[in-house]
C-alpha cells in the first residue's frame, strides 16, 4: 500500500459503550464512513483524539484491527506510538504491525513535555522504533509551549532518517511555522508535510501537502476542500471555508483545554448521526451542561448536521 497522505488524514476518536468498553460496532461505522470519502488518505488511531493512552495493550491491538477491517484495505491505518521509553515504544510498534497498521505516528517521550529532551534523544527514538519494528514513521512536532517541541536541527535530522516519510506539525507558533517549514521543505522535498493546527488551519494550509487532524473526523468534506484551496493558492475560497467552519472550531477547539476538544469531537459526531453518545474515559470529563446543544447548533450552522 502506498503511503501517500497528501490530502486529509483524520485522527478519529475511539467510540466507547455507555459503560466504558471499546465499542467495536461503532468503530466499524465510523471507520467505514471516513474511509469511503474521496480525499481521505488514511486514519490515525490511538492518538490524543483516540484516547489511545487510556487503553490496555490488548485494547489498542483490537482497535487497530477494527479500524483496519472497517476500511477494507482501501486506506492505511496509522497507529499512535505513545509509550515513554524507546524499548517499550518499539515493542508497541511491533504490536501495531501485527495488528495491521501501515505506519506509526511517534509521540515524544512524555517526560520531555515537562523537562525537555537531551540532544540526540529524539533521533535515537525514531531510529530504534523503525529499526526494531520496520514501521514507516511520521515525525510529530509538538506545540511550542511544551518542552517536547523539537528545534529545527532535530526536525531536519529526524526527517533524514530511514523510515521517516512524513511530518505532522503542530508547533502552534506562527513565527516558527513561517521560518522553519520552508527550510524543512527545501532540505527534504519528498517529506510529506501535514498540518495538525486544528485551530490555525487557514494560516497553515498554504504550505502543506495535507492535514492530519482530529477535526477531520467530524468535518472531512469541507476540510478536503480547504486543502484543495490551499494547494491552489485560492485564499478567497480558503477564507470562505474557514469562516463557514469557525462556529465549529470555536465550539470544539476554543474550550478551556485541548483535552476538552476530544469530548467535543464525540458530541459533533453525535450531531452528525455517526455516534449515539459521547462517552469518554477518565481522566477526560463530560463537558458542561448544554455543551452538546451548542456543538450541535454549530454543526448545523456549518451545514454539517
Amino acid at each position: 500500500m502506498s503511503l501517500d497522505l497528501r490530502g486529509l488524514t483524520p485522527a478519529p476518536v475511539t467510540p466507547f459503550t455507555r459503560d466504558g468498553e471499546v465499542d467495536f460496532a461503532a468503530i466499524k461505522k465510523l471507520g467505514s464512513w471516513l474511509g469511503g470519502i474521496d480525499g481521505v488518505k488514511g486514519l490515525v488511531v490511538l492518538g490524543h483524539a483516540g484516547e489511545g493512552t487510556f487503553m490496555t495493550s490488548d485494547e489498542q491491538r483490537r482497535v487497530i484491527e477494527a479500524f483496519v477491517e472497517s476500511v477494507k484495505g482501501e486506506i492505511p491505518i496509522i497507529a499512535g506510538i505513545t509509550r515513554e521509553g524507546d524499548h517499550v515504544a518499539a515493542e508497541e510498534a511491533k504490536r501495531a504491525v501485527e495488528a495491521g497498521a501501515s505506519a506509526g505516528l511517534v509521540y515524544p517521550s512524555h517526560g520531555w513535555l515537562r523537562f525537555g529532551y537531551q540532544e540526540g534523544a529524539p533521533q535515537e527514538r525514531y531510529r530504534r522504533i523503525h529499526e526494531e519494528s520496520g514501521l514507516p514513521l511520521i515525525l510529530f512536532q509538538y506545540p511550542d509551549n511544551t518542552k517536547a517541541t523539537y528545534n529545527l536541527q532535530t526536525q531536519l535530522d529526524i526527517a533524514a532518517q530511514p523510515g521517516v516519510f512524513a511530518m505532522k506539525n503542530g508547533v502552534r507558533n506562527m513565527k516558527r511555522w513561517d521560518t522553519e517549514i520552508p527550510v524543512i521543505r527545501a532540505e527534504h522535498p519528498d517529506l510529506q508535510i501535514l498540518t495538525c493546527h486544528d485551530e490555525y488551519l487557514l494560516h497553515t494550509m498554504f504550505d502543506v501537502d495535507g492535514a492530519l487532524v482530529g477535526y477531520g473526523c467530524i468535518a472531512p468534506e469541507p476540510l478536503i476542500e480547504l486543502i484543495k484551496a490551499g494547494k491552489a493558492k485560492d485564499y478567497a475560497k480558503a477564507r470562505e471555508l474557514h469562516d463557514r467552519l469557525l462556529p465549529v472550531t470555536k465550539n470544539v477547539y476554543h474550550r478551556g483545554s485541548h483535552m476538552e476538544g476530544t469530548v467535543a469531537l464525540k458530541w459533533a459526531l453525535v450531531a452528525r448521526g455517526i455516534l449515539d453518545h459521547a462517552t469518554v474515559r477518565s481522566p477526560l470529563r463530560p463537558l458542561a451542561e448544554g455543551a452538546d446543544r451548542e456543538i450541535a447548533a454549530a454543526m448545523k450552522q456549518a451545514g454539517l448536521a
